[in-house]
């Protein structure tokens, strides 16, 4: 039998928006997970879809990172902290806002033991539109880029921390009369690798989400493939079902649908979307929960583990049938499944137990001392 790496598999606590930190805890303990990816959204943040802030980030001090640790440990239980919003475009304002926030969450992964505790950052990048609409936009939003995080990766590794990119578009960010569907810089492979050649450091590096490249008739094995595995360090555990629809005959793959007169449409018997994030012809699904996906999830995971992967699987559940039902049993009994279906996978049998994860080290108390908030005026 061959022996597998021992993939922990977590939650992302997205899902989980009208949980306090305790039943965030117990729900995690009955699906069985063995971490949690704690979203900590800006309580005045703009974003309607994910809300979770799962993390008092005001006031964040030594004490309060030894007692989440400590929370953590009693429930055996790993964590790492996330919030996602655009950083290089958008409102000025809340762009800013949105940085500062990012700054935050670094001190506080810090406190709790950053790389040592495996306590990484997420975070998207985001897109400027007002430079992408120029020629040479795609450039010019690397060099914002640049400009904005080069600072902030530097400040992270100075505290032993590593932030990480989540490689959604976002195609349903701005409104469904805007003709691109590109609103976060790193969705695609390529993008990142121009990334990590602007900003050398080892403290960025990546979450992956195959859903996202499923829909765009990208096969996740090939990213994986060329991907640089240092950089690797969460897999978010998510898919797609693409749907063989009408709209996609009349628009095509490779362009998302377009906003036009609604009057129009019907009289020339077009799709057009039905709501912003109704762009690219596709289901959002659980791997193992409610029918088959688009993509080869034991090709993936295999390729995976040959490559050396060692990082958590997080199921992100944003599926139609579980967490968009509102209905919080269909919620629980998504993630439940799902990784039951990632069991065999990642982990070996062991005789009257089943497929099983080895359990790991604790959370490990590092007592470091306490560093004061910083802003962006402090870096730039």
């Amino acid at each position: 039998m061959t022996t597998k790496l021992n993939n922990p598999v977590w939650v992302m606590s997205s899902a989980f928006d009208k949980l306090s930190l305790p039943e965030l805890i117990q729900t995690t303990k009955r699906i069985g997970a063995g971490g949690i990816d704690l979203c900590v959204f800006r309580k005045d943040g703009t974003r309607e879809d994910h809300t979770a802030t799962h993390l008092d980030y005001e006031g964040f001090t030594p004490v309060k990172a030894k007692e989440t640790l400590e929370l953590f440990n009693q429930a055996d239980l790993k964590l790492s902290l996330g919030a996602f919003e655009n950083m290089i475009g958008g409102d000025p304002e809340q762009r800013v806002k949105n940085q500062n926030h990012l700054l935050k969450l670094i001190r506080i992964a810090h406190l709790l033991g950053g790389d040592e505790n495996n306590v990484k950052v997420g975070t998207f990048v985001g897109y400027n539109h007002e430079l992408g609409n120029q020629l040479d936009g795609f450039q010019k939003n690397l060099d914002e880029y640049k400009r904005v995080f080069a600072p902030i990766v530097n400040y992270a590794e100075s505290l032993g921390v590593t932030i990480l990119y989540e490689n959604c578009p976002m195609e349903g960010w701005r409104s469904s009369r805007y003709s691109s569907t590109y609103n976060n810089l790193p969705a695609v492979l390529a993008a990142r690798k121009l990334m990590y050649a602007m900003v050398p450091s080892k403290a960025h590096g990546e979450i992956y989400d195959p859903s996202h490249d499923v829909w765009q008739n990208t096969n996740p094995i090939d990213v994986i493939r060329n991907t640089d595995i240092s950089r690797l360090q969460r897999i978010h555990v998510k898919t797609t079902r693409n749907l063989q629809t009408a709209a996609r005959v009349d628009w095509g793959g490779m362009y998302p649908m377009q906003h036009v007169d609604a009057e129009l449409a019907k009289k020339a018997n077009v799709s057009i979307p039905g709501h912003d994030w109704d762009r690219h012809h596709y289901e959002a699904m659980l791997p193992g929960f409610g029918g088959s996906d688009s993509m080869d999830w034991r090709g993936f995971v295999d390729l995976l583990q040959e490559r050396g992967f060692k990082g958590p699987f997080e199921i992100e559940n944003e599926a139609k049938n579980s967490k968009d039902t509102g209905d919080f049993s269909a919620t629980v009994q998504g993630f439940t499944t799902c990784l039951n279906f990632l069991a065999p996978m990642l982990w070996d049998l062991e005789a009257e137990v089943g497929y099983a994860y080895k359990k790991s080290e604790p959370l490990k108390d590092i007592n470091v001392k306490d560093i004061p908030v910083i802003t962006m005026d402090d870096l730039i």
